[in-house]
Parts: C-alpha cells; sequence; structure tokens
C-alpha cells in the first residue's frame, strides 16, 4: 500500500514539515532523534536542517528514497532505514529524541512501540507525537486511519509511556493541511514526554 501510494511524483503528505512539530521543536534536545513511520521525510528532512542528526525509518523502500532525495536536494545528511516497526531495534538510551508523527499502528504493535521507545530514550530525551484520534472518524475524510484500533487518545497515551514526565498532552480539532492525504479540520492528540534524567 505505502510503497504504491508514495510512487506518484508529488509528496503525498508535501514536502512541509508538520505544524505542531514545528511549534514544538524547542522542547526536543540537541542532538540524536528518531522519525518513526517517518514516510517521504518531510519532518525528518526539517529536524535536520535545524541541526539535528537524524534516522528515519519506514517499511516502505519508496518512501525513504523520496526521502534521501529530499535531503540530498535540501543539503542535508539523513540516515534512513526501510523496517517494519514490530522488528526494528530502537536500541536502548539511544536516542536524545524520537517523533512519531500521524505514524498510525495496531494497538498492540503501538503498545509494544512505546515500551521500546521509553527504553530507547537516554536520560532527559524527548518523544514527541501527533496523531488522530477516535473523534477523527467523524469527520469528513481529512485523513487518517478508517480502523478505530489504530487511533488514539491522551488517556491511552498517558498509560503506554506511564514513566515519562508529561510535558504537553492534549486533544483538540485544528486545520491540518499536509498534502492531498491531511486536509482540512482534524481531531489530534498532541503528546510531548521526557525520560527522566535518573531514568
Amino acid at each position: 500500500m505505502w510503497d504504491e501510494r508514495y510512487q506518484q511524483d508529488a509528496p503525498v503528505y508535501g514536502d512541509a514539515p508538520n505544524d505542531f512539530l514545528v511549534e514544538q521543536v524547542g522542547l526536543l534536545r540537541t542532538g540524536t532523534c528518531l522519525c518513526l513511520a517517518e514516510g517521504q521525510g518531510r519532518n525528518a528532512v526539517w529536524l535536520a536542517e535545524q541541526g539535528f542528526s537524524v534516522t528515519a525509518v519506514d517499511q516502505s523502500s519508496v518512501g525513504m528514497g523520496k526521502a534521501q532525495k529530499l535531503a540530498e536536494a535540501r543539503g542535508v545528511p539523513l540516515a534512513t532505514t526501510v523496517a517494519d516497526l514490530s522488528q526494528y531495534d530502537l536500541g536502548t538510551e539511544r536516542w536524545d529524541n524520537i517523533v512519531s508523527i500521524f505514524g498510525h499502528l495496531p494497538s498492540d504493535l503501538r503498545r509494544d512501540v512505546h515500551r521500546r521507545v521509553i527504553d530507547a530514550l537516554r536520560p532527559g530525551g524527548i518523544f514527541l507525537l501527533e496523531a488522530y484520534t477516535p473523534d477523527q472518524l467523524a469527520t469528513d475524510g481529512t485523513g487518517g486511519p478508517s480502523d478505530a484500533d489504530m487511533l488514539l487518545n491522551v488517556d491511552q497515551l498517558t498509560l503506554e509511556l506511564a514513566g515519562l514526565e508529561i510535558l504537553l498532552a492534549r486533544e483538540l480539532v485544528r486545520e491540518v493541511n499536509e498534502g492531498d492525504f491531511h486536509k482540512g479540520d482534524g481531531a489530534v492528540v498532541q503528546f510531548v514526554a521526557r525520560k527522566a534524567m535518573g531514568a
């Protein structure tokens, strides 16, 4: 599905970074950043432009190929990995930041990934996420999965990421304009949390 979607010439979610990421980038730590389910690389490349050492991971080889081309066009280094998140080793205390933008996963896999996110962050590391909530199902086709199991809210994130210090957690409806597939008012959850320095 994703390889086929990313085959078209224009970036399906645009080539500009996610608004929430841009708004909250000041909360990220200087250093390394892992971008999960990063698609065609728009957020990873922008973070590289801000000076982060970025690795993007996605299951689509087409998407990661386009991410590399975007990075080359903008003159920034970017490491890319083609991998399924069910198999990808996030490592232990490896990353200063982990970012997930509209990276919707089946709930069982998502809970597993979030457990691994906690382990993979260095002490003081930041996890930043934006995703659609179940309320998105009531909107008029403005983006996101049609399967409620892949949508999430603040309560779920708080439970799944227990042990991290929550810096920001909110649900809201906001205008999302990211290419053809995220267009219009979207019901989203926005979440930023930090691993304790002594963890």
